[in-house]
């Protein structure tokens, strides 16, 4: 009797570890299979349909042979990069007036994306986070160049201590990326993406043991962990929840009222994994993620049309002041003098863009999330926004953004 409680023990012990086990280390196994490290199960595929609903809402009748060429151009797009679904708006003088939708918003179930279709943003979510901050100037809650010491009494990393909300939102601050880090339960995290962050100080514990990677100010590395910080930054400066700032600087006063920081939502995408093997149905679902450890520098989930206000709102005096807009939209300089190398400003990037035989200034924010991209850009040359989003990934970002210049040109061609 007494062996056979001992073994009944140890297989109950045995059968505990495999738990804990499995329950750690399978989304670890997603995160690598996700990444083509490792092989998918042979189960989940899904056999992607043959014809794929259009759908258009044209706000302004005097483009509406733009928008029935827009929305030819974004189904042919979807078709070359094998997208369940994808998303386009068009503003102009900050209204929007033409957004279509080709393509399935879940495939298994058959539903149609339309123009409230939302879809993982990614790093679009930096735009976001930098016309909260916009806004946070311009009512005196926070300062660019205010160091972080001056609004936390014990820092979490005191190689902190002089880094400035300006060093943290044009990634001059020396802050790790994902894969950097140095901290191992941010490590994890990192890959399991299945524990929910209310509060994104909470976030900030992910990555607060690992050291810079150089003196601020010295140098450029991209680094969303740099834009969490940002955030819990706001946070204490502004006296409020991040969240709440954001809902009540921007979000609310923009009526972007698909636009959110948990999932799910009635309206959002099933978004997929695409491979490219021939041999088998190209579609599978992307496993389930909890994105709020990174909400403000990738974690947001929106559409294409509320994205278009957010761009519309830097091409009017009235949301933002001109002399912000100025500063956020200047590339930042090192402690050398030159710019950064990605002419990264704070929370955009400013390209060029040829267009009529002409180069033209614009400001974008591209994303890369868990089965979905994104791409943001403002043209004021033209007073123009486009936005343009998908359910899956492409292997070159281009691939899936390109479409945006076609979408610029055809618009463009009928407002003269």
């Amino acid at each position: 009797m007494f062996q056979s409680k001992k073994r009944l023990a140890r297989y109950g012990l045995l059968i505990a570890l495999a738990g804990l086990a499995i329950h750690y280390l399978f989304p670890v196994y997603g995160f690598l299979s996700h990444r083509e490290k490792l092989p998918h199960p042979p189960f989940g595929w899904i056999t992607p349909p043959t014809e794929y609903p259009e759908s258009q809402v044209i706000d302004d009748p005097r483009f509406e042979a733009s928008a029935n060429t827009a929305l030819a151009i974004l189904a042919s797009h979807r078709q070359q990069i094998n997208a369940p679904a994808i998303t386009a708006a068009v503003a102009i003088n900050a209204k929007r007036v033409w957004t279509g939708a080709v393509g399935w918003q879940d495939v298994r179930s058959g539903q149609p994306a339309t123009h409230r279709t939302q879809f993982r943003i990614g790093s679009t979510s930096k735009a976001i986070t930098a016309t909260t901050l916009a806004r946070m100037l311009k009512h005196g809650l926070a300062d660019l160049d205010q160091p972080l010491s001056t609004v936390y009494e014990v820092l979490p990393n005191s190689e902190w201590s002089k880094i400035t909300p300006r060093q943290l939102a044009s990634h001059t601050a020396g802050l790790a990326h994902y894969g950097q880090t140095k901290d191992w339960q941010g490590a994890y995290q990192f890959m399991a993406l299945n524990q929910h962050y209310e509060n994104v100080e909470d976030a900030v514990n992910l990555f607060n043991n690992t050291p810079l990677l150089f003196q601020p100010g010295n140098d450029f590395s991209y680094s969303s962990l740099g834009t969490v910080l940002l955030s819990a930054y706001m946070q204490r400066s502004g006296k409020q929840p991040y969240q709440q700032l954001v809902n009540e600087l921007v979000l609310t006063p923009l009526l972007m009222h698909d636009t959110h920081w948990q999932e799910p939502t009635i309206n959002l995408a099933t978004h997929y994994w695409r491979s490219e093997d021939p041999e088998r149905p190209h579609l599978r679902e992307w496993r389930d993620v909890n994105l709020s450890h990174r909400l403000a520098g990738g974690g947001f989930i929106s559409t294409s049309s509320d994205l278009v206000k957010l761009g519309s709102a830097y091409l009017t005096d009235s949301f933002l002041a001109p002399d912000v807009v100025d500063t956020l939209w200047q590339p930042q300089r090192l402690s050398n003098g030159e710019i950064n190398p990605q002419n990264y400003a704070i929370g955009w990037r400013k390209g060029e863009l040829l267009l009529e035989g002409s180069p033209h200034a614009s400001y974008h924010h591209g994303g890369v999330s868990r089965g979905a991209q994104s791409w943001l850009v403002i043209i004021p040359d033209y007073q123009m926004v486009i936005a343009v989003n998908i359910n899956t990934k492409t292997t070159k970002f281009s691939d899936f953004a390109s479409v945006y210049k076609e979408l610029a040109q055809t618009f463009i061609a009928q407002s003269r």
